[in-house]
């Protein structure tokens, strides 16, 4: 496992995991300060710039691996899972959202696992689709875990509406990578 910056940025956005589950469970006085939905939202939105980051300094300094390839989006999977979950258990998000979101996720990895195995990886490397639902639930998210109105702004609001959009984008693009994977599924089907 090589260890460069963009790996350790990825490994740092696995370890925010817990802090930011932590952060509901703790006793009050220890986020008195920022508050619980200030402290997660930052959380977050650390986690977000690292996930930037980590692939901006790869690229730029030539340090990608297998490794870093493999590792990145499975802790970008896990940090938005578990900020779902904690959104439904607040009650400021449906389950089925979540399981939307989190069922694409599950389903689009596996995908490009198996598409990776017969040669065909290329068929389903992200879409533009891809990219703007993940902006949008990466804006999102935030704001449903800030909760708070901003300067008049209702963040929630917005951020539901955000959850939403990400939401059908999520359908979206399953759609839009299964129809790019399917000749490659009758093909295999065929060989058996």
């Amino acid at each position: 496992m090589p260890l460069n910056i963009p790996i350790l940025l990825t490994w740092l956005r696995i370890i925010l995991i817990p802090l930011l589950i932590a952060v509901f469970y703790v006793p009050e006085t220890w986020v008195q300060t920022v508050g619980r939905d200030l402290a997660a939202t930052l959380i977050f939105v650390v986690a977000a710039v690292t996930d930037w980051l980590d692939g901006y300094l790869a690229r730029r300094w030539r340090q990608t691996s297998a490794f870093g390839a493999f590792l990145d989006p499975v802790a970008d999977k896990l940090m938005v899972a578990a900020a779902l979950i904690v959104l439904v258990q607040l009650g400021r998000l449906d389950a089925i959202l979540a399981m939307i979101i989190i069922g694409r996720e599950i389903t689009i990895s596996a995908l490009r696992e198996w598409m990776a195995r017969i040669g065909a990886h290329k068929s389903v490397a992200v879409s533009m689709i891809g990219k703007i639902k993940t902006t949008a639930q990466m804006i999102a998210i935030p704001m449903l875990l800030y909760f708070s109105p901003l300067r008049g702004i209702d963040v929630f609001q917005v951020g539901t509406w955000l959850i939403y959009v990400a939401a059908v984008l999520t359908l979206w693009s399953m759609g839009y990578y299964m129809r790019m994977a399917w000749p490659h599924l009758i093909e295999e089907d065929r060989k058996r």
